[in-house]
């Protein structure tokens, strides 16, 4: 298949907001392509690199040579020059590089130029979201979609999956099983703003400490132990001391699902750039990691995913120590569990997770069985400017750069966007009123004037080289506007800097 009809598609996809259409879509897509263009191109119509990140930013992008003037670019072709560039290190690589790609978009038309641009540097939003390419998938192969969902969840690459699927339809999906040593992807929460709403949704439930650390699903099997990120990254070698711990369990086979943490000597959390800094480096044990797990997936050739969750978490307790297991409490009462989430927090963790008991394990899904609960701090910030935004935003101003006051220049500090929180009917009102206060824009961005209050709800504070007042806020999300606010009264970044001063 050529590009063009990659291309086209997303663009497509992109155009409507109706789920059905971008089904459709892509759907009509998947149908016309060969089994080796399967997973190539169920990648770019995700947005996504059927392989790891190549390096390619900006400045490698700013001078291409001039379109075709016809397509001739094949997804293979696109594919292998791709994976290429990603392999190709050493003296002179970059020159090399540089040539492949070069050559590549000389052969690209235009509307591939614009396609392959927005690939590589991961700005192709089109909407084509795994929930929707997995009913495509599904209506390519007529297959049913729990089908492919559980064989993706399974097999943690959904371009492999749609391969079967098309080639085989529901027979091919059949072939895929837990694999022990491969990983799986993680079950995912949903986000309840209180204990009381979350025991109304799941309760009698399990309360678990929310770790702010990074989740790692780790299988043993025999002598030989992996460990995986939640991206499903290899990080054997980084977490020495979690494969000792497992290596220790009395089990031959074993998934388990949980958290690693930096801690500080008196057992409060360091903060979560600290534990990030083990999986960007090679400082060995410089940073010590604490595992801490909270469910068990396989056992000694038993695959435990669709038993209950209280099931799982026996099985869990009689084969791992407490020592790496998270702090759970089971109740039906609300009131437990806030005292409860009082003491985590006091400990200076994030909130807590609410699990229903009765619930599978559902790999890869944002199911309602989980939810998350934490108690988010809020801040009045200044818009500064606006991004346009992609797929059911286009042509509406979406990501907002967040400002804090600074008293002693009488200007703003930037810490951080977001375009989380917004409803349809904010966006088209910031649309409108953002642009009354434009004072100049470029291709993706209208800035204004620091007139416009609006107040944030964030997670916590990080330090951050990428803003001018080194910091940063975590998760932040549009709560409303406060037009009721002056600039001259919003939050200053004195503030910001105390919360993180602050943090336990």
């Amino acid at each position: 298949m050529l590009l063009d009809e990659i291309a086209r598609t997303s663009a497509a996809v992109a155009a409507t907001s109706a789920r059905l259409r971008k089904i459709e879509a892509l759907a009509s897509c998947l149908r016309r392509l060969e089994p080796a263009e399967v997973p190539a191109a169920v990648a770019y119509l995700s947005g996504e690199l059927p392989h790891a990140r190549i390096g390619i930013g900006w400045a490698a992008l700013r001078e291409l040579p001039p379109p075709a003037p016809v397509p001739s670019l094949t997804v293979l072709d696109v594919d292998r020059t791709l994976r290429r560039v990603g392999e190709t290190t050493g003296p002179g690589s970059q020159a090399s590089r540089r040539r492949e790609l070069a050559d590549l978009f000389a052969r690209a038309t235009e509307d591939e130029q614009r396609f392959l641009r927005r690939l590589l540097l991961g700005d192709l939003r089109q909407g084509a979201l795994e929930g929707v390419m997995v009913e495509a998938i599904a209506r390519a192969a007529e297959a049913p979609s729990s089908d492919v969902r559980r064989a993706a969840m399974l097999a943690g690459d959904l371009g492999a999956v749609a391969a079967a699927a098309i080639a085989a339809g529901r027979s091919g999906l059949a072939d895929f099983r837990l694999t022990l040593l491969r990983p799986l992807q993680p079950m995912l929460a949903q986000t309840a703003e209180t204990l009381a709403e979350a025991f109304a949704r799941v309760g009698p439930a399990a309360v678990e400490w929310k770790l702010d650390g990074a989740r790692l699903q780790v299988h043993r099997l025999g002598d030989e132990v992996r460990a995986f990120t939640r991206n499903l990254a290899d990080v054997t070698r980084r977490v020495p001391e979690v494969v000792e711990a497992v290596q220790s369990l009395p089990v031959e086979a074993i998934i388990l699902d949980g958290e690693v943490i930096a801690l500080r000597p008196d057992e409060r959390p360091s903060p979560f750039q600290v534990t990030m800094s083990r999986f960007g480096s090679k400082a060995g044990r410089a940073v010590p990691l604490a595992p801490f797990f909270f469910d068990c997936l396989h056992l000694d050739g038993d695959d435990l995913l669709d038993l209950p969750a209280r099931e799982r978490f026996a099985v869990l307790a009689a084969r791992v120590p407490e020592t790496v297991r998270v702090p759970r409490l089971e109740t039906a009462d609300a009131a437990e569990a806030e005292r409860f989430l009082d003491d985590v927090l006091a400990r200076g963790h994030e909130g807590v997770m609410v699990k229903s008991l009765d619930a599978p394990y559902e790999a890869g899904r944002r199911g309602g069985s989980w939810l998350k609960v934490k108690r988010a701090h809020t801040l009045d910030l200044v818009v500064l400017a606006a991004e346009w935004g992609h797929g059911r935003r286009q042509g509406r101003l979406s990501n907002l750069h967040l400002g804090a006051r600074d008293p002693e220049t009488g200007g703003f500090v930037m810490l951080g966007k977001t375009f989380k929180g917004m409803t349809d009917e904010m966006l088209a009102w910031q649309t409108r009123r953002l642009q009354e206060l434009e004072v100049r824009r470029d291709a993706h961005t209208v800035y204004v004037r620091p007139e416009l209050v609006v107040e944030v709800a964030f997670d916590g504070v990080q330090q951050s080289s990428r803003y001018p007042g080194g910091v940063a806020l975590r998760f932040a999300r549009v709560k409303s506007y406060r037009e009721d606010k002056a600039a001259g009264e919003a939050d200053t970044i004195e503030t910001v800097r105390a919360l993180q001063a602050a943090r336990p």
